[in-house]
């Protein structure tokens, strides 16, 4: 595929390019705020129920992220040898070739991304009105609607400024964390009044119902999802101030800092509640709050609504971004693989991303489509890891800023090979439509990349609407290897 020959369209103009706008500070602001959702706030039943005991669920919630570092720290070296934006994409692409990156491209572009990010802005929209109507649930049209608006602001916010986009991530993330600090802080004034009955060790790990293995395995699951969110800060290397200094430092600092909050949230809540009524809440933080804060109790639902929105945020800035990476590697239509000429950001992948997910908020088989697909969301996260080991023996001399021991990608493997094993037994018809739909981008490779000498009439008629999504959005192709020194951009933190 031929790659941006409209570069040079402003002669003796500074050159067009993604800007290295974020530093550290950002950077573990992505991490974090796309890991930590609505999930901590509303629903960590999963784990409790399905490990059966206090203790249990809390070890669950440790070595979930434990694995989740481990995991990051493989995506860190994949990060620096091979520094494209693009994540997973781009390391699959490059290490197993073609059409195995272009399967993960089109299961994250057909419903992956447009998903999560319709999900996540539901929510905020439900917790967002939920003060409004106190005694019921808020009217559908209604939540859709603000799910909207939500989407349509951010997405402008995005389109605007990479440094405006990264600003509204940092506060947004700093106000998450302050709501579950508070949450942890009022459990620690909890355990200070006595109130830990299920921590004590005999009743932490007496069993609410029998142990059972497949359970146990199901709960590892669902705190691995929980941690989903770990590897986006990879989908922007390009625009990461020092890539390679930042990109390791943010993974060390956001994913402990993440296991913290998760592991001390749950135990802040146990203190307020028993795990039957743990298990019961549809909203735990909500509950947690009606029971110790009071007239104050509306703290909560609203930390739910920040932290959701902060979520829409971070997901829509690294989703435009994969896009980005896909159409420049000629996966997806060109002119996804454009930037404004003046604002520098992938104004037309970040309204591809927009769409569809605003497409998605009109179907009501969001929830069906999430389960199909989260499975295969989980295997290529094992092709990737396995595609480290596979580039150590490939390209054994090639230069690695970080390299990391061949252990750890092990212990993943083994890890993943566990959970996924335990999905296809436990649930093999929704892993096979899965399947089934990552499989359906094949004869689209086919007929869009892998066949070259399509019609002049069909090449003809592609270039002209190219051409005029560029008069429409103002963008060109970025401009390859030059930094137009942003190294030395403020905003290193």
């Amino acid at each position: 595929m031929e790659k941006r020959e409209n570069t040079d369209t402003n002669d003796g103009e500074p050159a067009v390019t993604l800007k290295k706008e974020i530093g550290l500070l950002s950077a573990c602001g992505i991490i974090v705020g796309n890991i930590i959702g609505s999930g901590i706030f509303v629903s960590p039943k999963g784990v409790l129920e399905n490990s059966s005991s206090v203790g249990l669920a809390l070890i669950v919630w440790t070595l979930t992220g434990v694995i989740t570092a481990i995991s990051a720290l493989c995506y860190a070296e994949l990060g620096v040898t091979i520094p494209k934006s693009g994540g997973d994409y781009s390391y699959v692409k490059d290490i197993f070739g073609g059409l195995a990156g272009f399967l993960r491209l089109w299961i994250a572009v057909l419903v992956i991304y447009p998903t999560n990010q319709a999900v996540i802005a539901l929510t905020f929209a439900n917790y967002a009105l939920q003060p409004l109507f106190p005694s019921c649930f808020p009217p559908e049209r209604a939540l859709g609607l603000l799910a909207a608006v939500c989407l349509l602001l951010l997405t402008w916010i995005n389109c605007f400024s990479v440094r405006w986009a990264t600003r509204v991530q940092d506060v947004f993330t700093t106000g998450k964390l302050l709501a579950l600090f508070l949450i942890i802080i009022m459990g620690i004034v909890q355990i200070c009044q006595g109130n830990f009955y299920w921590l004590e060790p005999e009743h932490a790990f007496h069993p609410l119902q029998p142990y059972d293995v497949g359970r146990i395995a199901l709960a590892f699951l669902q705190g691995s999802f929980a941690y989903a969110g770990w590897n986006f800060l990879n989908y922007v290397t390009e625009e990461l101030i020092d890539p390679y200094r930042n990109l390791p430092r943010a993974i060390f600092i956001s994913v402990p800092l993440v296991t913290f909050v998760y592991v001390f949230a749950n135990i802040a809540y146990i203190t307020a509640m028993s795990p039957q009524e743990l298990i019961a809440s549809n909203a735990v933080a909500v509950t947690f709050g009606e029971k110790l804060l009071g007239v104050m109790s509306w703290i909560m639902p609203i930390s739910v609504a920040l932290s959701t929105f902060g979520g829409v945020n971070g997901s829509l800035f690294t989703s435009s971004r994969l896009f980005f990476a896909g159409a420049r590697e000629g996966h997806l239509p060109r002119l996804l693989a454009m930037i404004h000429v003046n604002r520098c950001t992938p104004i037309p992948a970040l309204l591809f991303t927009c769409i569809s997910t605003l497409l998605m908020l009109c179907t009501s088989d969001i929830y069906t489509l999430i389960n199909y697909v989260g499975f295969i969301n989980y295997l290529f996260y094992g092709v990737t890891v396995a595609g480290q080991i596979v580039l150590r023996i490939k390209e054994p001399d090639i230069h690695r800023p970080i390299k990391v021991s061949l252990a750890w990608p092990v212990i993943f493997l083994i890890f993943w090979a566990f959970l996924l094993i335990f999905s296809l037994y436990s649930e093999p018809v929704v892993c096979c439509i899965g399947l089934a739909i990552m499989l359906s981008g094949v004869p689209v490779y086919l007929f869009g990349i892998y066949w070259e000498n399509k019609p002049e009439n069909f090449n003809s008629f592609v270039a002209k609407l190219t051409h005029l999504g560029q008069k429409l959005f103002m963008v060109v192709y970025p401009t390859e290897g030059s930094e137009d020194g942003n190294e030395d951009k403020d905003e290193a933190g």
